[in-house]
């Protein structure tokens, strides 16, 4: 390990992290482009089998951007993606971002630093940042934007030069070191550790876009809100942002494992779709589709006496049909995803004829990110987390949000030597609970 590194872990000053040198190579964790043929027409894509761990080199520093020293990342299902090459080779982003300016080019390298979530120690600030110094605390925002094109100004989603960090662009925070834009960045809640921390940025942030913002399904009080994977990382943040919001949170779930989770999270009312037969349809019989969407939709108004006002969709074609389909007049599907696949085939007549809506949705602005993250350092959103492996494990680590075996959040340590550090506000954490922060008791692989 380098002296920075060490002295991080020992909790030096700043003072002293800006006298030592920063390395010249660094441990992460990242796919190499000779792999992308590797898979070929095999049915399973194993994730270990291509995401490596090992030495890359140190990038040059731009203007307008930190180094944080990573001191613990989590597994997004981007990983996944990045890992099976799949839609596409994340190598094609990176050369398309390599060719838009000479900072840019840094990206273009035959190996690919994965993760969009990191909790860490800001150890050097370019020499246009502003607000951050040498020593902050931080998390990371899993969006990085082009703050010098108009739009962004208006919603940072839009822009064109808005990229998926860690995944449409190099040095993630599966790492021992990250790169990350100044806008980008979050303070990190004293009260939560580090791998605690790192699993809410791009999870909790993209439900609030979903559920909350105004650019989103605009939940109100009262709203019915029915939450396909609700114990997934996107649906346990979900599930609390509607409580927290006064809806009415109905979740799906494929075990009585994971529903046991919801019901303690507060959740409203849990199908277990695997009882049902919910969700075993491929979403292109249009039949099966409809006759899931009666299933649920019976359980929903037998329970409340109506139908969902929103359905947060993230799972994509096995379900979308559905959610058309069961959404009441006037509702609203929002969705940001789709693990199961993009094609979706949905009745349109259910769509036009009962003035139902469909919002798409990504990640979220970095007012979002705050908002969400205030929530959290008040103690009122609370990370789920279910396993933590050391960085040198990220492929068991992203097997298991691959296999879907996951509940909630799968932390990832990479500078941190174990868990339970990056406390910082010990009397907050009392305050809040111990219970109620570390809900399932975390698995640890370390």
């Amino acid at each position: 390990m380098d002296a920075l590194a060490e002295a991080l872990i020992a909790e030096a000053a700043a003072d002293e992290l800006e006298k030592l040198p920063v390395p010249t190579e660094y441990l992460a964790a990242h796919t190499r482009v000779e792999d992308i043929g590797m898979f070929g027409d095999a049915e399973d894509k194993d994730v270990r089998k291509s995401l490596r761990v090992g030495p890359v080199p140190m990038p040059e520093l731009a203007p307008d951007e930190v180094l944080v020293a990573v001191m613990a990342s989590s597994v997004n299902y981007n990983t996944v993606w990045s890992a099976t090459f799949e839609p596409v080779p994340t190598f094609t982003f990176l050369k398309s971002l390599g060719r838009t300016g000479p900072w840019e080019r840094r990206h273009d390298q035959p190996y690919h630093v994965l993760g969009s979530d990191a909790a860490g120690v800001i150890v050097r600030t370019g020499v246009g940042v502003r607000r951050w110094k040498v020593g902050d605390h931080v998390l990371s925002s899993p969006i990085q934007v082009d703050d010098q094109e108009a739009v962004t100004h208006a919603d940072g989603m839009l822009g064109e030069g808005q990229k998926a960090w860690g995944y449409e662009t190099n040095f993630g925070g599966l790492a021992h070191y990250a790169i990350v834009r100044a806008s980008q960045l979050i303070p990190k809640p004293a009260h939560l550790t580090w791998e605690e921390a790192a699993s809410t940025p791009a999870c909790a942030g993209t439900a609030y876009r979903m559920l909350v913002s105004d650019r989103g399904a605009r939940m109100k009080q009262g709203d019915i809100v029915l939450i396909w994977g609700a114990a997934g990382g996107l649906g346990v943040h979900a599930v609390q942002l509607v409580k927290h919001g006064g809806g009415i949170a109905v979740g799906v779930v494929g075990s009585e494992e994971k529903a046991k989770v919801l019901r303690d999270l507060g959740c409203d009312l849990v199908i277990n779709r695997s009882e049902l037969g919910i969700g075993e349809a491929d979403g292109h019989d249009p039949a099966q589709v409809i006759e899931a969407g009666k299933k649920i939709g019976k359980i929903i108004r037998q329970e409340f006496g109506e139908d969902p006002h929103i359905v947060f969709e993230y799972t994509g074609q096995a379900t979308f049909g559905i959610s058309m389909f069961v959404v009441r007049r006037g509702g609203t599907v929002v969705t940001c995803g789709s693990s199961t696949g993009y094609q979706h085939q949905y009745d349109n007549r259910y769509l036009w004829m009962k003035l139902k809506r469909v919002v798409g949705s990504h990640a979220a602005n970095l007012a979002e990110q705050w908002e969400s993250n205030r929530l959290i350092d008040m103690g009122r959103i609370m990370p789920v987390l279910s396993a933590v492996y050391p960085l040198e494990s990220i492929g068991e680590a992203a097997r298991e949000v691959q296999n879907n075996t996951h509940i909630g959040k799968i932390g990832v340590l990479c500078l941190a030597p174990k868990t339970g550090l990056g406390v910082t506000d010990q009397a907050k954490r009392d305050l809040i609970g111990e219970d109620r922060i570390n809900l399932m008791g975390v698995s640890n692989h370390v």
